[in-house]
Parts: structure tokens; C-alpha cells; sequence
């Protein structure tokens, strides 16, 4: 931890500056479950008199308790990734609900065990102590910042159900960026391993590259089969961005893919997580192989450029890679399918409309 802590056992003050946001903490030896406050710019109905508001499935009492999380961490000065791993874990182990019990002798936010060297049932019922612990551990671990979320947990944690923390990858996202002040979580740099860089550029026709890469597996027959897309080969974590204004109406996981939360391979079916955009005109776009679920979900209407996921290796995928479809006549009568018969070739689709694939703008 390089010298850094929490004084426990004083009381301690600050503001902490969060993109340049402020987030008052205060932290007290008598009250340390409910000792940081964080009020979001928009606070929704149901929020309760501390002003900590709930996010999404999350009541007043768990984001309060995220802020806690949150607080301690920068306070310890651990890059924002390690804030959502860390609340993404208490939501696994407790449901962020600073417990009295559990298996064993598991205890706290963490469900940390006095007998595996955790601290005594007093400190780690301190929810900033039991936080505190929990980014010393993270930070031994070797390059935590660049792995999996569910990796960097397990190697805290070591659960006998390791695969478990990448399902709430998204929901610790909301929770952290809400708690933060910020409207999502890649306003938070680093927070969610995502090579933002710039918005993406979106020309006069409204259309946009989904992210910059080389076009290497093309569109057309493979294998006896159609290959309706094109396959953009980048890292994983790699922002994905919508490539034009539209309508979201699928962002799930491919029901033939079964586990989407695990990394595919060439023997796995499916798209894995994915998203489909309708667009104006009939046209459709599609983007397969996600990390984990969309920051989109069906009914959102989203703009050109906006970020809607991550790449990721999810379905039937041999390494990190968006597969990106193009379509065309994709409703007929209110309905809308993005099919192989109505699929075109996005390499000239795209050109068509001033943003050609794995050309840099």
C-alpha cells in the first residue's frame, strides 16, 4: 500500500475531489457504518433523509454503504477501478449490507473471517476497516488494475464460486459512478478499463466507426454458413460506440451462448452478450462478443458515438473482438429483425456513409 491508511480509531475529515465533484466524508470510531455521505447531482425519489439516494436495485442503506467503499478507497488514493471491484465484491458477498454474520464465521460488508487473518469480529464489522483490508490485498496482487474484474476479486477473496463477482460488474459500475457524482462510469478515468480517448467522430450523415480497428474476418460464406458481419480485432475492454442514433431492442445474452459472464471459444454458440440498434430509414447494427451485459438496455434511444459496451470474448469467439453487423429493410410493419437475409456487407455499407471501417478519422 505504499504507506497509505486510513487513520482508524480518530476521527477523520475531508473532501474528496472525485473528477471534480466533491464527496464530504467523514469518518468516526462511533458511527463508521454510516460515517460517508455522498448526495448524487440527481437524487431519486426514495432517497432517505441522509440524502444518499438508491440507485437502481440498490436501496439507501447498500449505496451508503458503496459510498463507504468508494470513500475509503480514494482516500487510499486506489485508482477508481479498484472502487468498483471492491463494491462489486460486497455486492457478491453481502449484497452491500454490513452483515453480522454469515458462513462460518464470515462477517461484514466483505464477509471476511476472523480465523483466515482477517482482523478480530469488532474490526472487520468497521466498515472502513473491512474495506481498508480489502484494498491492501487488492493491491498486492500483480498488475490488478489490467485483469477481469471476477479475477482480481477472486484473488482477494478466493470464494468457491469465483464467477459470481463479474455479474455485478455493471451494477457496481452504476453504483460507484452515482456515488461519485458523475453521470456514467467512464467519466471516471480508468474506472472501468475502457480506452475512451476521444468521443468518436460522427460525420455529416450521422454515422460513426463502432471503434477503430482493422477489419480482418470479412463478410460472407465460412464454413457452410453466412459470416453476416465483420470481425474488428482490439483489446479487450475496448470502448464500443453506437454507430448511429437509434432505438436499442435486444442488449442480453444470446440465449444459445448459455454463460455469457465466461470468455467463449470456437466451440461455444452465440453472439454472447450483445446489442442491436435500429436506426432510421430501416437500417440495423449489430455488436457481438461483449465483456459483460451492455451499459445500454432495450428501449433506450442512444446517439451517434455514445458508448453502449465493451469488447470482450463472450460466445462463440476465439479472442477479443467486436463482430459488427449491418442491415438493411430491418422493420416492416412496426416489426424489426436483424436477420441474415437482410445483413449487408459493413465494409461498404459503412463506406457508403462517410465512416469506413479501420480508417482513422
Amino acid at each position: 500500500m505504499n504507506g497509505r491508511r486510513v487513520g482508524l480509531g480518530v476521527a477523520l475529515a475531508a473532501t474528496l475531489l472525485l473528477c471534480g465533484l466533491p464527496l464530504a466524508v467523514v469518518v468516526t470510531d462511533e458511527d463508521p457504518a454510516g460515517a460517508c455521505a455522498a448526495t448524487p447531482p440527481n437524487t431519486t425519489p426514495g432517497a432517505d433523509p441522509s440524502g444518499i439516494a438508491a440507485v437502481g436495485r440498490w436501496n439507501a442503506e447498500q449505496v451508503g454503504n458503496a459510498a463507504t467503499i468508494v470513500a475509503v478507497g480514494r482516500k487510499l488514493e486506489v485508482p477508481a477501478r479498484g472502487w468498483v471491484i471492491a463494491v462489486a465484491t460486497a455486492m457478491v458477498e453481502s449484497s452491500l449490507r454490513n452483515l453480522p454474520g454469515g458462513d462460518r464465521d464470515s462477517l461484514g460488508l466483505f464477509q471476511q473471517r476472523p480465523s483466515q487473518g482477517w482482523g478480530t469480529p469488532a474490526q472487520i464489522l468497521d466498515p472502513v476497516y473491512a474495506s481498508t483490508k480489502f484494498y491492501e490485498k487488492l493491491e498486492r496482487v500483480d498488475g490488478w488494475e489490467r485483469l477481469p474484474l471476477t479475477v482480481a476479486a477472486q484473488k482477494v477473496q478466493v470464494s468457491a464460486y469465483p464467477d459470481r463477482y463479474g455479474e455485478f460488474e455493471h451494477d457496481a459500475e452504476q453504483v460507484v459512478a452515482a456515488v461519485a457524482g458523475v453521470t456514467t462510469i467512464t467519466d471516471l478515468p480508468g474506472a472501468s478499463l475502457a480506452r475512451c480517448g476521444s468521443p468518436a467522430p460522427v460525420v455529416a450523415s450521422g454515422w460513426t466507426q463502432p471503434l477503430q480497428a482493422e477489419v480482418g474476418s470479412g463478410y460472407g460464406p465460412r464454413a457452410g454458413r453466412l459470416h453476416a458481419g465483420v470481425d474488428l480485432s482490439v483489446p479487450r475492454n475496448t470502448v464500443i460506440r453506437a454507430s448511429s442514433a437509434g432505438r436499442v431492442v435486444w442488449a442480453e445474452c444470446d440465449p444459445s451462448t448459455g454463460n455469457c459472464d465466461i470468455d467463449g471459444s470456437p466451440n461455444t454458440s452465440g453472439c454472447g452478450w450483445y446489442v442491436d440498434l435500429i436506426h432510421a430509414d430501416g437500417y440495423g447494427t449489430r455488436y457481438c462478443h461483449l465483456v459483460r451485459r451492455p451499459d445500454v438496455a432495450e428501449g433506450d434511444t442512444v446517439q451517434a458515438g455514445q458508448p453502449i459496451g465493451l469488447v470482450g470474448t463472450s460466445g462463440h469467439s476465439s479472442g477479443p473482438h467486436l463482430h459488427f453487423q449491418t442491415h438493411e429493410n430491418a422493420c416492416s410493419g412496426g416489426n424489426c429483425d436483424l436477420s441474415n437475409d437482410n445483413s449487408v456487407d459493413p465494409v461498404g455499407f459503412m463506406a457508403a456513409r462517410g465512416a469506413p471501417l479501420g480508417e482513422r478519422k
